[in-house]
């Protein structure tokens, strides 16, 4: 499972690598169903769409996210970011009489071309048809149902599903899909599916372990973008940005809800371990509780550190925007880390990810061999950010 994080995602990239690296040169997808939210959509794409061979699917990713510039992703040059800006001023001068209300903050259409180019999406049912995949999906937000919304595609037999506020929609998965998955409130623009508004999956994901899990994923390999370790709190308390607020809306958008399923699975899996499988009926259909193994990767190091080292490498115009924004001061580091991709930031995520899934290379293996590595996945993880929380709450008296 691969959950969004931006340019952060990179760091998903050096893990894959490791894991190819792991396994013999010619091996298939080792994963049976792949699932990705936001930016770990786009990764999650790149393995389905070469399923047959999973060394060249990172391969591929790879050399994408090495060579990334920003324009690549969203037009920052002077000419569109001052285009942009005159919009917003002249939308709220007038109170929209003059110009509607921009749709987001920035211009996303280069993604949409670079998507294109890499990835061929009818060889998505290829993978399925030749049993190289059993399912892909990839989470959005309905804003008009105000739904979490996991399209996918998949076997014969992986049926759609609702539950309170989400649901999981068979369909043949597209460019679009994928943009609406990448589709960041306010900062890139809503994308239409059918007759709704579809934006950036992690808004309204409060389980981002389902979908892998409806159709079919009896273990969880889960690669996420942010470290264990909780930020120093500044000392007196400072007044946070505009930049830093955002940063942190950014960052509980594409972590919080991780954690929070870790925790509920961890839970699951404890009962399920006491008194064996349950069914809950409830109005939606049954429910099938069942033990689902999870093994974590989590960064070793905080990636807005790393982001601060390589701000220089933005363009200048952006550059200029964060300072606005107060992105660049002290503490500001969060925002930067979801926008800069750039290859010096990328190319180091994913060396970082690589080394930290060579560290865990013996757990990988046995994970996908079968074996259960619960002492060193999610339970470990949870004890070791509930051990922080008390650290700190000490610190504090």
């Amino acid at each position: 499972m691969l959950p969004g994080g931006g340019a952060r995602a990179a760091y998903q990239v050096g893990v894959l690598r490791a894991i190819s690296d792991l396994l013999p040169a010619r091996a298939i997808n080792p994963f049976p169903v792949v699932s990705g939210t936001s930016a770990g959509a786009v990764n999650a794409t790149a393995i389905a769409v070469h399923a047959d061979r999973f060394r060249v699917a990172v391969g591929n990713l790879e050399r994408v996210w090495r060579n990334f510039q920003v324009g690549q992703v969203f037009r920052a040059d002077t000419a569109s970011m001052l285009r942009a800006s005159l919009h917003w001023l002249f939308a709220m001068l007038s109170g929209g009489w003059l110009l509607p209300p921009p749709k987001s903050l920035f211009d996303n259409s280069p993604l949409r071309e670079l998507l294109k180019q890499q990835f061929d999406f009818s060889r998505i049912s290829r993978s399925i048809a030749d049993g190289h995949l059993d399912a892909i999906a990839m989470s959005t937000a309905g804003y008009g149902s105000t739904r979490s919304v996991s399209f996918f595609e998949a076997k014969p037999g992986c049926a759609p599903w609702k539950r309170t506020r989400r649901a999981g929609e068979p369909t043949e998965l597209s460019v679009e899909h994928l943009m609406a998955s990448v589709a960041v409130p306010f900062l890139f623009p809503p994308v239409l599916l059918g007759d709704e508004y579809y934006g950036d999956g992690a808004m309204r994901e409060a389980n981002p372990f389902s979908a892998a899990i409806h159709l079919g994923a009896q273990r969880l390999l889960v690669i996420g973008t942010r470290n264990e370790v909780s930020p120093t709190m500044a000392v007196p308390p400072l007044c946070p940005t505009f930049g830093q607020i955002f940063g942190y809306m950014l960052d509980s958008l594409f972590s919080d809800g991780m954690y929070s399923d870790l925790e509920r699975l961890t839970q699951l899996n404890q009962i399920v371990d006491k008194v064996g499988p349950i069914t809950v009926s409830n109005p939606d259909g049954a429910v099938h509780l069942r033990r689902i193994d999870m093994l974590v990767i989590l960064p070793s190091r905080d990636l807005s550190e790393i982001a601060r080292h390589h701000v220089e490498s933005l363009p200048r115009t952006l550059r200029v925007l964060l300072r606005t924004l107060g992105a660049m001061n002290t503490g500001g580091g969060q925002l930067m880390s979801y926008l800069l991709f750039q290859d010096t930031y990328t190319r180091e995520l994913i060396a970082l990810g690589y080394q930290d899934a060579m560290k865990r290379a013996d757990d990988l293996m046995s994970f996908l061999a079968g074996y259960s590595v619960a002492s060193t996945g999610a339970t470990a993880i949870l004890r070791r950010l509930d051990s922080r929380k008390e650290q700190r709450a000490e610190a504090q008296k």
